[in-house]
């Protein structure tokens, strides 16, 4: 019998909004505006994958289009009308549609939101430990852990 005392369910929505909402540098970090995730899986203290509810507002996008070398990412789409862009193209997901990023295929993937309501979806990605990630539409390069990543160009001239 564990001695840690398991968290009560909650609403997803009376999870606070994650008080940093991005890491990355500018001018990369003004694509994001307008996304808030609330970090589910944080709130129960999961540890081996990521759970996040986020918000894309009209014009946000949910990150710097990437790829991941060994983390499978996943994404359920709750509300709203996201543009999926992948390297076969962009596609129009809608409530109920969900898509699976698997690690090492180098296709590159981002939500975007262009339409004029909200789009509500949820995060799903693994910590899998030594991940590249890829930017291959931008002069961007990451290293580093999850949380203290570390944003350079791609010729490694840092961010300021």
């Amino acid at each position: 019998m564990s001695s840690l005392t398991p968290k009560p369910p909650l609403k997803a929505l009376d999870i606070l909004l994650h008080e940093k909402q991005t890491n990355y540098p500018e001018p990369f970090a003004a694509m994001v505006r307008g996304r808030e995730k609330r970090r589910l899986g944080e709130a129960f203290g999961l540890t081996n994958f990521g759970v996040n509810l986020t918000r894309l507002k009209p014009g946000a996008v949910s990150s710097v289009r990437h790829s991941h070398s060994r983390q499978d990412e996943f994404v359920y789409i709750v509300e709203g009308f996201p543009t999926l862009v992948t390297d076969a193209g962009p596609t129009r997901l809608e409530p109920g549609m969900c898509a699976g990023f698997k690690a090492g295929t180098g296709d590159a993937h981002q939500l975007r939101n262009d339409t004029a309501g909200d789009v509500l979806y949820l995060e799903v990605g693994d910590r899998t430990a030594d991940d590249r990630v890829t930017y291959p539409d931008d002069d961007l390069a990451v290293s580093g852990a999850v949380g203290s990543f570390i944003f350079a160009r791609k010729d490694g001239t840092p961010y300021k």
